[in-house]
């Protein structure tokens, strides 16, 4: 009887050993960074070629917004900008021949100044220069100060120039990041607007699995540890090799979606591993992580 009580004991421990060897040490899902690239001009979309599943690298024109009105808002400042600067230049030529009197005045000055040395000039003659320079002066302050709100109004202009530009600019849409265009929101010949989706794009060719961990299981994961990934292959499973980039410094609950080697826990770590993507990978598939030489 002890001889099949101890046959069965050990049966026991077999079975549950070999069982718990098939359970891999974290279950997750494969993620991707994923930009929403949005309109930054309004107007309608002239050209767009772009489709889901293609692959766009970084800084290729991909299309651009109508930007006719801004080109005939432009031609209106530039035709504004002129007229403002022929009144300054009105404003500039009085200054000059202002300026011109003055430089005269102040020879006349110098010649009466040397005229009272030698008893040749009186000083009425030097007040009257002196009253007339005073004169030419506040009239130069006057005509500046009536210049200072058109060369302000010219500086403007000059900001308005120069944004319109930006949104001409912006008007041409430029993909940011190279990746696979995931969803396109909009179509050639649509109406956009400032902040209104185009289209989503995440570069895949190396994918995230976030697994979560136990505790126990800290030790043996470390940040570049290489660790064997597995994903389902018809019926068998099929093995890559990632990178442990991330490793959560808090525990959190459990996601109900994530299944553990022990059932009752109730606090897991985050672990993020890279995984190059051969085409077989997608956003959302589940994934397992297998650590080797892991005790069970």
């Amino acid at each position: 009887m002890k001889n099949i009580i101890g046959l069965f004991i050990i049966t026991n421990m077999l079975f549950s050993c070999s069982s718990n060897s098939d359970l891999a040490d974290g279950y997750g899902n494969f993620e991707a960074i994923e930009t929403i690239i949005s309109a930054e001009s309004n107007g309608k979309l002239m050209h767009f070629d772009i489709n889901e599943g293609q692959v766009i690298q970084k800084g290729t024109n991909i299309g651009y917004i109508d930007t006719i009105p801004l080109s005939l808002k432009k031609k209106q400042l530039r035709a504004s900008k002129k007229v403002i600067a022929s009144k300054s230049k009105g404003v500039l030529s009085q200054i000059s021949v202002l300026k011109s009197q003055l430089k005269t005045a102040n020879v006349s000055k110098n010649r009466i100044q040397n005229l009272i040395k030698e008893n040749a000039g009186t000083q009425k003659q030097l007040d009257d220069i002196n009253g007339k320079i005073d004169m030419i002066n506040q009239q130069i302050i006057s005509v500046e100060s009536q210049n200072a709100p058109i060369i302000n109004e010219l500086k403007s202009l000059d900001i308005q120039l120069l944004q319109l530009d930006d949104q001409i600019q912006k008007s041409v849409i430029t993909n940011p990041v190279t990746g696979t265009v995931l969803v396109k929101y909009a179509e050639p010949f649509e109406v956009t607007a400032f902040g209104k989706p185009l289209y989503k794009i995440a570069d895949v060719s190396t994918m995230q699995l976030r697994v979560y961990i136990s505790e126990t299981q800290l030790s043996s994961v470390k940040t570049g540890q290489e660790v064997t990934i597995k994903i389902d292959e018809g019926d068998s499973m099929k093995s890559l090799t990632g990178t442990v980039t991330w490793i959560a410094s808090e525990a959190e609950f459990t996601p109900k979606i994530i299944q553990t080697k022990e059932e009752r826990i109730n606090l897991v770590y985050a672990v993020k591993i890279d995984v190059k993507n051969d085409g077989s990978l997608k956003i959302g598939m589940p994934g397992e992580m297998w650590i080797e030489n892991s005790s069970m």
